[in-house]
């Protein structure tokens, strides 16, 4: 009896302990706040109506505790595997009490490198570490994934950059982009600053270069176009170079270290190193700079005339310019003519200099639900459009 009772105000005294940080997060200015408690600062600021999303879209915390989320693929149970940066892939449990937020937060593969990339395709589950791509046997009943092989072993896994985003396409090919090993160098690995692509049992092969660090890419449903964004190299200012969305086809050179932006600008540093006769791609929309594009979502299921066809992109955000740019998903849309045009989506994430999150990856469910990742607050977001 005396342990229940002692047992019974250790938590009494914790869940005091609990709702007084969180009203202190609350009520401090954002950036004390932010500072003395991050995590509960940021879900009570987003909580707290902070972040602005379009019209007729709302949005709501969906799992917290994420820890470093990334990557996110569905289940068809309805579960979310979510990559980190760090050894490990969670997994978030389907709301099935139906409160409007994942049952629990689970760790679904531990022990790994660097993971970042993952595809689940049927009960396959493709893993992109940095240096490698491994095949799991995912048992959706018993939430359980079982190491059957590594398809890759040779990725590049020296120097910077160190995600693989792996996908696969309609054309049945498996795409891994690979970043650059630096800020601005000519790469001595072909595979750095590229995609590459393969199919299972076969060697890969490099697809497309002259990418510093595409960590997103998807096709387009109406053209079987791919389309990946692009973070551009730093320390020429804050507004150059701008940001990269590209449109991607085999064997094309997208300009890094050579050239950067809509006009091919030549680098200050590396242009001189240019191979001859070298044909570079100029970008099909830019961005900010220095906003750190990491993922494009395009939209399938929404209800919304209009939406269908367009994408979504994740600014994750600056960390070496003056004034902050991106922190926010952006909408895009493409004209009849091809010409890509810009509005926000969801914004909020810089409350006037205090970070409350950075968005990664966007993912749409079969009934329109979109899911945002957050790596900073280690959240999933929810959004939901009202009934028109």
């Amino acid at each position: 009896m005396i342990s229940d009772q002692k047992t019974r105000s250790v938590l009494g005294v914790v869940m005091v302990a609990m709702m007084l940080l969180a009203a202190l997060s609350y009520i401090l200015p954002g950036t004390l706040a932010a500072y003395l408690f991050p995590g509960i600062a940021r879900v009570a600021a987003v909580e707290g109506g902070k972040l602005t999303v379009r019209s007729p879209y709302s949005l709501s915390i969906y799992a917290t505790g994420v820890s470093g989320a990334r990557l996110m693929q569905m289940t068809p149970q309805g579960d979310l595997i979510v990559s980190t940066r760090s050894n490990q892939v969670h997994l978030v449990h389907a709301d099935k009490d139906g409160d409007g937020r994942a049952d629990r937060v689970g760790q679904l593969i531990k022990g790994l490198d660097e993971v970042h990339g993952i595809w689940l395709e049927a009960n396959q589950l493709y893993v992109a570490e940095e240096g490698k791509v491994h095949l799991y046997r995912y048992d959706g009943a018993k939430r359980e994934a079982t190491f059957e092989k590594t398809l890759i072993s040779n990725l590049p896994d020296d120097g910077g950059h160190s995600t693989r985003t792996i996908k696969k396409g309609p054309d049945g090919w498996f795409y891994v982009s690979i970043g650059s090993s630096c800020n601005v160098c000519v790469e001595d690995n072909p595979w750095r600053s590229a995609i590459i692509r393969f199919k299972p049992g076969t060697a890969p092969e490099l697809y497309a270069e002259g990418l510093r660090n595409s960590v997103g890419f998807d096709w387009r449903p109406e053209t079987g176009e791919m389309f990946a964004v692009n973070a551009g190299r730093d320390h020429l200012g804050d507004d150059h170079p701008r940001e990269e969305l590209n449109k991607i086809e085999k064997g094309k050179h997208y300009g890094w270290p050579y050239a950067h932006g809509a006009e091919n600008t030549p680098d200050p540093e590396f242009a001189k190193h240019k191979p001859e006769g070298l044909i570079i791609q100029a970008p099909a929309h830019t961005f900010t700079a220095h906003s750190t594009p990491l993922s494009i979502r395009f939209l399938k299921h929404q209800a919304q005339i209009g939406l269908n066809g367009a994408a979504l992109v994740a600014l994750h955000g600056s960390w070496n310019r003056s004034e902050h740019s991106g922190y926010k998903v952006v909408l895009l849309r493409w004209g009849p003519d091809g010409k890509v045009s810009q509005e926000d989506f969801v914004t909020g994430f810089d409350q006037a200099g205090a970070v409350i999150g950075r968005p990664v990856d966007v993912f749409e469910t079969s009934d329109g639900t979109i899911l945002i990742s957050d790596d900073d607050a280690d959240v999933i977001y929810k959004l939901s459009a009202a009934a028109q």
